[in-house]
């Protein structure tokens, strides 16, 4: 195992990196590597020798927040992780947890924090015509989502404005929904501002979400006897989501499953049919496209389901039913996924992420 890490670390270091340097001078250079890639691939698990939390090795001073190349992850995010105790914030929760930090896309997004090259700056929407029909390939390379010119020309021609009514009505939506509030400690974070500004970097017009991040004030949860730092990232966001206190006591601590992101896909592409997104076609096409890849890292069934929440709110019984259930989705909430996948059209029910040499939708155009 060992070998095969060492081999890893040598290919990415080679492949990712661009450069030639040896598993061993990595190591040397970046004390925290083996740690690192141990905990997070659950090698060192077993073996004891080490205190939770506490590397095998010493960590050289100055490269505490050296960022692994396999995982993505840094000393200070494994030794939050162990220092929390899997015991006491459970396994299932630590182990999801470190999936959502090991995604190609948030290992960027923490690399991005680290360069300190952010720009905060807005932009000027475009005058394009939202008659645009096009339907442009979702950039995916190694599993992370890559903006391009196009991508950034189409986010413009919508505007930072249209994008926080969007996501301020997404959020007014969430807060009176039954389930999804139940995720949501605290109502007065700035939760749609933050939420436009990472549409406006993920479609390549600056980088403004990273750069609020840098200003951002941590807020902290209580887990049992634990006091946890959360919501300075997406990782920690949706660590504190899952450990919301205002959700039933037995569900604490388990991450998202497929009806939670449904009902979360809903809501959100409602708001966006509502503050006039879907007129911006080409936008939209692509955006919904990126909400199925994003998707699949906090919960791997729910990208079959992107098209048909997108569709939900075209219908508006659709609307009055879930008003007169009183904000509640009874038709999706505790479904079983066999069950669910069945219900949707046929065409839509595989999902076969972005790697597969013939891959399906989100990723199937250009291919």
């Amino acid at each position: 195992q060992a070998i095969l890490a060492q081999a890893r670390c040598d290919s990415i270091a080679k492949d990712s990196l661009h450069n030639s340097v040896s598993a061993q001078e990595m190591v040397f250079q970046f004390p925290g590597l083996t740690s690192l890639c141990m905990v997070a691939t659950g090698l060192g698990r077993s073996r004891g020798k080490s205190p939770r939390g506490t590397p095998p090795h010493p960590i050289r001073t100055g490269q505490e927040g050296a960022v692994c190349p396999i995982t993505g992850l840094s000393a200070e995010h494994v030794e939050t992780i162990e220092g929390h105790g899997r015991q006491a914030l459970g396994s299932s929760a630590m182990d999801a947890l470190a999936v959502v930090q090991a995604d190609p896309d948030v290992a960027e997004e923490r690399l991005a924090f680290r360069n300190n090259n952010s720009s905060g700056e807005e932009s000027e929407p475009l005058d394009l015509a939202v008659n645009d029909l096009r339907a442009y390939p979702l950039q995916v390379t190694a599993g992370a989502h890559s903006a391009t010119k196009d991508t950034k020309r189409l986010v413009r021609s919508v505007g930072l404005l249209a994008l926080r009514r969007f996501t301020a009505l997404f959020y007014e939506r969430c807060f009176v929904d039954q389930h999804i509030d139940k995720f949501i400690a605290h109502h007065d974070d700035p939760h749609s501002e933050r939420f436009a500004l990472w549409i406006t970097e993920k479609f390549g017009d600056g980088t403004p979400w990273t750069q609020e991040r840098r200003t951002r004030p941590r807020r902290q949860m209580h887990l049992g006897h634990e006091v946890v730092d959360v919501a300075h990232d997406r990782s920690s966001a949706h660590f504190a989501a899952w450990h919301s206190p205002k959700r039933e006591p037995h569900k604490r601590g388990e991450h998202f499953k497929p009806d939670d992101a449904r009902v979360w896909m809903r809501l959100h592409f409602w708001a966006a049919r509502e503050t006039g997104m879907f007129h911006h076609q080409a936008f939209m096409d692509y955006y919904v496209r990126l909400v199925g890849h994003f998707m699949s890292v906090y919960s791997s069934k729910s990208p079959p389901f992107t098209r048909e929440s997108a569709r939900w709110s075209e219908d508006p019984k659709n609307i009055e039913r879930y008003l007169g259930a009183g904000n509640l989705m009874s038709d999706v909430i505790d479904k079983p996924i066999d069950q669910a996948l069945a219900e949707l059209p046929r065409e839509e029910r595989l999902y076969t992420g972005s790697k597969h040499p013939n891959p399906s939708w989100p990723y199937e155009l250009g291919r």
